[in-house]
Formats: C-alpha cells, structure tokens, sequence
C-alpha cells in the first residue's frame, strides 16, 4: 500500500442534500452524530494502510478544511498525510472541475510520480466499510489496468445505480446507466451461481453495481485522461475503456449506502440508531476517526432515551423523551421535549453568558431546543434556536414544501436549516 495513492472526490454542488449543503459541501455534513461523511473514505483508507490521501475539493468547503486540518495529521516518520487540493486557477486550466474525471485530470501532477504504481479514486459519500488491501490483491493478481469495486443488487435497486455486465472471469464487459426496462437489465444480468461460487450468497441478486470505487494503474489512468476529454468516469471512461483495456471486478457484500439525498441521509442515520444497526462503530480492528473534541460527557437529568445516539457535550433535561433519533455535539435540549425519528446535529460552540444575554435582548431563545418542544420526522441542522412548545411535525403530509426561509420540506421530511430560530409556539 506504500505505492497506492487516494484520491477521494469531493462531490459537485450537493443539490440533492440541500438545504444541508447550503453552508457546506456533501463530505462535511454530519453523520451519526459526531462523525462527518468524509471521516469514511478517510478512514477506511487509514485501516487498510493507505497514507497518501488527497481530497479534491470545490464548493462551500470551508468547513470540510478545517475539519481535515484539525482531525489528520501524522508524526514525521510515517510520512503520511491527508491534504486538500481545491479546484483553482492556473496556467493550464482555468475552468471548474467538470466532472469526476476532470477532476483528476486537472491533479495528475500530483499523482503521476514514480513512486506511486496504483491510484485509487474513492466518492467523499459514501457509508461502508472496506479493506482496500483486498481489492489491490484482486486488482494485481488478475493483471487488470482498472478494478471496480462491485456489490449485487436486486432488480428492483438497479434502477439508480450503473449495473456492470461480467465474463466468467470477472473482468467487465459491458455496462449499463440506471437500466429502467427489463431488456436493459437483461443485458448485464448475472448468472446467481456465478456470484455464489466466489464467496458471496446472491440471495436472489442477479446484478452487480458499480460501487464508485476505482483503482488504476497510474500510467494507464495517466494515459487514459490526456488521450482524451472525458468528464466523468462512470458514463465515459469505463465505457470506453471495456473494450480495449482489462477492467476487472473485485466484490463486496458488505454494508454500503450513498448518502446523496436528504432521504437516504435520514435513513441511513436512524438505521445507525437503531439496535441492529447495519453498520456498527464499534469495530476496534477497524474503526472510523474523527475530530477528537474535548467536550464534558453528556448529561440526563432523567427521562427516556431509546434506540438512539446521543454524542458528547449534550445535556438532555428531565422527563424528556428520545427515541429512535440522532443527538448531534453540545445539543442543549430542555425539560418534557419529545423527539422521534429525527437527527438533531446539535451546536458548533456553547454560548457564553453574554450571548445568552444577546439572545434575550432580541427576544430569540437560547441556543438549543426549548422545553415542551415535540420533533418527530425531522431534521435540525446545527446551531439552531428552538423555543419552548415547538412542533416541527410534518402533520400535513408534504412531499416538497418551502415553508418559510428557515423551514423547508424534503422527501416528506422536515428540515429546519442551520443557525435558524423558531420562537416559542411554533408550529408547522
């Protein structure tokens, strides 16, 4: 692994997590409470003993920044490092990253050196976890040019994913987008024994998607990006690369979700609360990092806390009821408050004596959420102002609504955006 670099792309303008990426890109938004969805390619780089890590970024990704500089750094043996190459100007190129391939090709300077034989190219977010080792052992042992990471789907998923279609050795020979009729799926289908005899029950999935996780032979994937114009990798590069170049497959069954809608983000998260969470946090051989904050344990004053996550810094009042929810850093939540499904991320800082005071002279309650407050179906951004007898409830059965410039609907879901205020009494 000393001679596989990673590349893991920051993701475009995140339009699908809006509002959640209002203020920052797709790999900063919160996860699972004290986690951040770049945490996750990061890490899992980190556990497979991959050092040399990029992050190429380019919008709203101030936060993610910082967040990278405060979280990893590395003694000056080890000689790692995980640094940010934002999308800039120069003398070659003055135009914004145009895809996930242009990308790349705009950093290749950075890469194409001779003590790197491998790049791996990872999405910035995605939820799993894997051992890259694995996948350079499959990738050099069939003598491939280009692995792609694959995981069976059933048909009824293959719908929003790239379905590869597979020789008997694995290596990919065809592939289709997003297949949507059944002479489409037909083409890439796969034989269930076929993926049963490698290891892997099929279950009934017959299709194998592409899982956004690449590795390349440097002066292959060197070659490929100035020969030609391609933007994005998985509607341009691969397609044409089946053809004349040996792409193989290396499989995977474990736990993966991309997290790209507000949807899916609410449900990944509440599946992370829930007793059997699909994906435990709790893996000591390989665990996911973060930013090591010094913040006090969480208090509770007394109440109910079922199947959730609560992280550090909280104080919970009493007789106050959470359930199956996401309790984000430094949440100051007052007495007789109910919140159901829903992800609360909680407060960047607390607030001083003084701010109290401010907050007051504004008629603006404190940072946090105000006693007496129901949440059920929701998600509440950092930094928001909650007052008492609150009721942020999407009673009235909305698929997409702005309600106010601070309160917007979502895939049914309600998401108050970040730094917002409600005043006492308010409701939906």
């Amino acid at each position: 692994m000393r001679k596989v670099m990673a590349l893991v792309l920051g993701g475009g303008r995140g339009t699908r997590l809006h509002p959640l990426t209002r203020f920052r890109s797709k790999p900063a938004v919160p996860l699972a409470g004290k986690y951040r969805l770049i945490d996750v390619p990061i890490s899992n780089c980190l556990n497979s003993g991959l050092r040399r890590i990029y992050v190429l970024t380019q919008f709203n990704s101030v936060s993610l920044h910082r967040h990278i500089r405060n979280t990893y750094t590395f003694d000056r043996f080890s000689g790692g490092y995980v640094e940010i190459l934002a999308a800039q100007q120069t003398n070659e190129d003055n135009q914004w990253y145009q895809g996930t391939a242009d990308a790349v090709r705009k950093n290749i300077r950075y890469f194409d050196q001779p003590d790197v034989e491998n790049v791996l190219i990872l999405s910035g977010d995605q939820l799993y976890r894997m051992d890259f080792q694995q996948m350079l052992d499959t990738h050099r042992q069939s003598g491939a040019e280009a692995t792609i990471a694959a995981i069976p789907v059933s048909r009824e998923d293959a719908s929003s994913l790239g379905i590869m279609q597979l020789d008997e050795t694995g290596r990919v020979c065809g592939f289709v987008e997003k297949p949507q009729t059944d002479t489409e799926i037909e083409s890439v289908r796969m034989d269930p024994a076929w993926i049963d005899a490698r290891g892997i029950k099929s279950d009934g999935r017959e299709l194998l998607a592409s899982m956004g996780i690449y590795l390349f032979n440097r002066k292959f994937l060197v070659d490929v990006l100035q020969r030609n114009s391609y933007q994005d990798f998985g509607k341009e590069v691969f397609p044409a690369s089946f053809r004349a170049s040996h792409v193989q497959t290396h499989l995977f069954d474990g736990y993966w979700e991309d997290v790209g809608t507000i949807g899916s983000f609410y449900d990944c998260n509440l599946a992370l609360a829930s007793p059997r969470s699909p994906f435990q946090f709790v893996t000591p051989e390989a665990p996911i990092y973060s930013r090591a904050r010094h913040l006090p344990p969480t208090r509770c004053d007394g109440g109910t806390l079922k199947g959730s996550l609560v992280a550090d810094g909280c104080i919970i009042g009493e007789g106050t009821t959470i359930e199956n929810s996401v309790v984000g850093l430094r949440c100051q939540i007052g007495d007789g408050v109910t919140i159901r499904n829903s992800i609360v991320m909680g407060a960047d800082y607390y607030e001083s004596p003084e701010d109290l005071a401010n907050d007051s002279s504004k008629g603006r309650p404190p940072l946090g959420i105000g006693s007496g407050t129901y949440i059920e179906g929701a998600i509440i951004d950092k930094n928001c102002h909650i007052g008492s007898k609150v009721r942020i409830v999407n009673d009235r059965d909305f698929a997409e609504q702005d309600i106010s410039e601070d309160v917007v609907v979502r895939d049914q879901i309600v998401v108050v955006q970040r730094g917002s205020t409600l005043l006492d009494g308010w409701k939906l």
